[in-house]
């Protein structure tokens, strides 16, 4: 299914099928992806994440790790996404009382036939609704918003980075 500029969306066979690409006859090139989201909440709410006061422990440091076993799992999440051996995944939460909350934001990267995007969109998502789970006790207001690949690089695509607004 090809639009008017000759795009056609990968995952789709001719039929209109969902269908899993073939990445068989694709060169193996190091591939990385960034992505970022934030979870707002009452500066109380973060104030007691920072201090460690969470009745459920801590936030920051369980939402780093399931994060990281998110992106490792996207293949079995995502239907038509092929299992990775990823070679590194990081995962960064910073608290921003502007928001006020935290910003999350993810890296994930491997050496292999197709892009990591969505291990990074992964990481991030489900680090955020960590975040939301361990302090849903005391606010149940909270808000995740602006999951997003910040930047990709690697592959016959080339590099991508998103374009700042305004």
């Amino acid at each position: 299914m090809a639009d008017d500029t000759g795009a056609r969306l990968t995952h789709l066979a001719e039929d209109g099928s969902a269908s899993m690409v073939d990445v068989g006859d694709k060169a193996d090139t190091v591939r990385v992806a960034e992505a970022e989201g934030f979870v707002l909440m009452k500066p109380e709410t973060l104030a007691l994440i920072l201090a460690g006061d969470m009745k459920k422990g801590d936030v920051i440091g369980a939402a780093r790790i399931a994060g990281i076993m998110a992106a490792k799992q996207t293949a079995n999440l995502i239907p038509l996404c092929h299992p990775l051996a990823l070679t590194k995944v990081g995962v960064e939460i910073e608290p921003d009382e502007a928001l006020p909350g935290l910003r999350v934001s993810a890296l994930a990267k491997l050496t292999g036939k197709t892009g990591v995007e969505m291990e990074a969109l992964t990481a991030v998502s489900v680090t955020c609704l960590t975040i939301y789970d361990m302090a849903k006790a005391v606010d149940r207001g909270m808000e995740i918003g602006g999951i997003r690949v910040l930047a990709k690089s690697g592959g016959k695509s080339g590099d991508w980075v998103v374009q700042a607004k305004g």
